[in-house]
C-alpha cells in the first residue's frame, strides 16, 4: 500500500504530514481496524481541523507583527447586530481606502463576538502597514469607541489566534446567543475574510516502496536554516481510519517580516 506526505510551505515554516498503512508504511503492512467515532469524538475532531485550517491560512497571509483588533463600542452600549454589521462595512471600506493610498492592500481575517454580558465586538486581524503607525490609522477608522491591539506574536503566536477566532461557544456564551433569532447567530459564529488571501494548499508526494521507519525511529531532521518544534511532532494510529500518521512542523531561524517575498529553499533541502 502506498503512503503520503503532505508538506505545506510558509514565509516562516513548513508542516509535514505523513499517513501510512502499519508501524512504519512497510511492504506489506496493512493499516488498522476501523472504529465508529461518537458525536463527540466528531465535534472534537471538527473543531481540530478548523483550528488547524485556521493556523494554515494565517501563516500563509500574515506575520508575527501583523496586528490583531479589537474594534469597542462604549461599556454599557447595546447595538442591534445590522448596526453593527454597518459599522464594521465603513470601517473596511475606509481601512482599504487608507491603505491603497499608501501603495498597500487590506488583508483581514474578522469574526464579530459577543460578551459574556451580551456586548458586541468586533475582532480583526490586518497586516501591518510599512513604515506608519497603523495602529493609529486603526482607530482613526474606528468611530464607535476604543480599538485594542496585540501584534499576533502577543496573543500568543498562530496557533493560539487560530483557536481562538474559531472557537465555539461555551454554555455561558450559548444563553446570549439564544437571544438572537436564528440568522443572526449565524453571523456571530461566523468568520469573514479578505477575498484576496492566499489558501495554502500541500505539495503532496505518493511513496510506494519507501516506508517512514527512519522518521518514526529517529525523529525528524530540520531543513538547513530551520528548527523543529518539538511540540508539533504527534503520532499514532487515527482510530476512524485505522491509518498511521507523523505530523511536525519546522520555523525559520531568522524570521521574515517583510512583504517581499521568501528567499528559495536552501541547496539540497
Amino acid at each position: 500500500m502506498a503512503y503520503w506526505k503532505d508538506v505545506w510551505e510558509f514565509p516562516n515554516s513548513n508542516e509535514y504530514e505523513y499517513k501510512y498503512a502499519g508501524n512504519y508504511g512497510a511492504k506489506g503492512e496493512k493499516r488498522g481496524k476501523r472504529k465508529k467515532a461518537t458525536p463527540e469524538q466528531i465535534k472534537k475532531q471538527n473543531q481540530s481541523n478548523r483550528e488547524k485550517k485556521m493556523r494554515r491560512l494565517i501563516k500563509a497571509n500574515f506575520k508575527s507583527e501583523d496586528m490583531w483588533n479589537t474594534l469597542k463600542y462604549p461599556k454599557g452600549t447595546r447595538k442591534p447586530l445590522g448596526e453593527i454589521l454597518k459599522h464594521k462595512k465603513a470601517f473596511l471600506a475606509l481601512m482599504r481606502k487608507e491603505y491603497k493610498k499608501h501603495g498597500e492592500v487590506l488583508k483581514f481575517i474578522c469574526r464579530i463576538e459577543i460578551g459574556k454580558h451580551g456586548g458586541i465586538h468586533i475582532h480583526i486581524l490586518v497586516n501591518r502597514l510599512r513604515g506608519m503607525d497603523t495602529d493609529v490609522l486603526i482607530q482613526k477608522c474606528w468611530e464607535h469607541g476604543r480599538v485594542n491591539h496585540e501584534s499576533i506574536y502577543e496573543h500568543g503566536g498562530f496557533k493560539k489566534l487560530a483557536s481562538y477566532i474559531v472557537k465555539q461557544p461555551d454554555e455561558e456564551m450559548e444563553k446570549q446567543l439564544s437571544l438572537f433569532p436564528d440568522e443572526e447567530k449565524k453571523q456571530l459564529l461566523s468568520v469573514s475574510t479578505s477575498r484576496n488571501l492566499i489558501r495554502p494548499e500541500p505539495e503532496r508526494t505518493v511513496y510506494r516502496r519507501r516506508t517512514v521507519r527512519k522518521l518514526i525511529e529517529n525523529g525528524p531532521e530540520p531543513t538547513p536554516g530551520y528548527y523543529i518544534d518539538k511540540e508539533s511532532i504527534h503520532y499514532g494510529v487515527n482510530p476512524y481510519t485505522g491509518m498511521s500518521y507523523y505530523h511536525y512542523a519546522e520555523y525559520r531561524i531568522k524570521e521574515i517580516n517583510s512583504r517581499s517575498s521568501p528567499p528559495k529553499k536552501e541547496e539540497g533541502a
